[in-house]
């Protein structure tokens, strides 16, 4: 039997549903839905690249949701943040040479050799950058590294706020572990080499939550003070009786590089009047202390973001002690104040002069939701998706009204994925 034919003879089996449900919950027609994704990827593969005797390997990486903790990450603060049941998956084989051939359903096709790790400032905002930037981190490291054939399908939209990035960083980082070393790297490590290929190579200076969120799985807080302290949290919102539902308003993160810039850069100006280089490493009573003076220096939008640092920093922690006491209330106290932190004094929730999606989702859910449920700006802002707490039994009318609105399929029902970064499936027997 041949690669392809065992590969498909596995997915039919019922460890591979068992498998399935635990990865991608058991929402009505999802175990089905995934049989058909992962075939049909298979056969992609088998069209393509024709590589009847190699050693098959189905990789996923999740995307992420951030439950709160807004632009704290990249000042060394605290996020509370969750994998989600939307993945990239890749069906890949190993190469003997150090090519690599990616064919990603709905994008360019990526060639190129990992002969040359040099970062190309051609290659700045493109997969391959990635791809390049990842393999690089992994040699320094003294991971082995070498070429792959694959085929690649993404349900986490890009510019949709899910992290599509990260957990396309993430995935290549798992293939090359899966493929070369046996998949040892650590789920902290590979969230860093792919924060490494995004920030050096790719030229976006992201923070490692959403690195973290996709590498590790599950419901996580993390403290980014000194090396990532990393602490599982559980908590079951579908039991509690409401669903997490993404709003994607359409607006993209795409060409707004220079705004999620200027929400570090701001920040860390602050820090620097303090001889510091983050916020983190500042108290909060020093900022008010020194208003005046960072008014003056920095203008009033850095002081504001500074204030939002603190503010949010501190309601993570409310809210992990939330979550802990399965306190509700509490939890969606938190999560509308961050919110609406977002809104006044970290101002992402739409670029000057630009339009307001986020605005208008925004205070549709407040309408629908308050009393009932939360409601809040997702990821990064400016662009892209809301997250909200739906009772799930308004999760129709929810998605229906926001649909009618922002477009068919703009919403999105999730569920946490409890595992992060994985080998799915193989036929390597080894």
């Amino acid at each position: 039997m041949n690669s392809y034919a065992q590969m498909l003879a596995m997915l039919k089996r019922s460890p591979a549903m068992e498998r399935f449900s635990h990865l991608y919950g058991h929402r009505e027609g999802e175990l089905a839905r995934q049989l058909t994704r992962y075939s049909r990827l298979v056969k992609l593969h088998e069209d393509l690249y024709h590589a009847q005797t190699a050693p098959l390997y189905l990789v996923s990486a999740p995307g992420r949701t951030e439950i709160i903790g807004n632009h704290t990450d990249h000042n060394n603060g605290r996020v509370l943040a969750a994998a989600v049941n939307l993945d990239c998956l890749a069906c890949v084989s190993p190469r003997e040479d150090q090519l690599v051939h990616i064919h990603s359903e709905g994008y360019p096709v990526i060639e190129l050799t990992l002969d040359d790790l040099t970062a190309d400032p051609n290659e700045q905002g493109t997969s391959a950058a990635l791809v390049r930037g990842v393999a690089a981190k992994m040699k320094e490291k003294g991971f082995k590294i070498g070429g792959f054939d694959a085929a690649v399908a993404s349900d986490v939209l890009g510019g949709s706020g899910l992290s599509s990035s990260a957990a396309y960083e993430v995935m290549v980082c798992a293939i090359l572990d899966a493929l070369y070393n046996g998949f040892v790297v650590d789920s902290t490590t590979r969230a860093r080499i792919a924060q490494y290929a995004e920030n050096v190579y790719f030229g976006k200076p992201s923070g490692l939550m959403d690195q973290m969120a996709s590498s590790t799985g599950g419901m996580v807080t993390i403290d980014f003070k000194d090396e990532p302290k990393v602490q599982p949290l559980t908590f079951g919102f579908h039991e509690a009786g409401y669903s997490l539902v993404v709003v994607n308003t359409g607006g993209s993160h795409d060409n707004l590089t220079h705004e999620y810039t200027a929400v570090r850069s701001e920040m860390q100006g602050v820090a620097s009047f303090f001889d510091a280089e983050v916020l983190r490493q500042v108290r909060p009573e020093q900022l008010w202390q020194n208003m005046g003076a960072l008014r003056e220096k920095f203008g009033e939008r850095a002081v504001l973001r500074a204030m939002h640092f603190f503010d949010e920093n501190e309601r993570v922690k409310q809210m992990v002690q939330a979550i802990r006491m399965n306190d509700l209330g509490a939890i969606f106290e938190n999560v509308i104040g961050s919110g609406e932190s977002s809104w006044m004094l970290l101002q992402n929730i739409y670029p000057v002069g630009g339009s307001q999606p986020l605005s208008l989702a925004l205070a549709m859910a407040a309408s629908m939701l308050r009393g009932k449920g939360a409601w809040r700006v997702h990821g990064g802002g400016f662009a892209g998706t809301t997250l909200n707490f739906v009772p799930n039994e308004l999760v129709d009318e929810f998605v229906d009204r926001m649909e009618a609105v922002f477009g068919e399929h703009a919403c999105f029902v999730l569920d946490v994925r409890p595992e992060g970064a994985a080998v799915v499936f193989t036929t390597n027997e080894q």
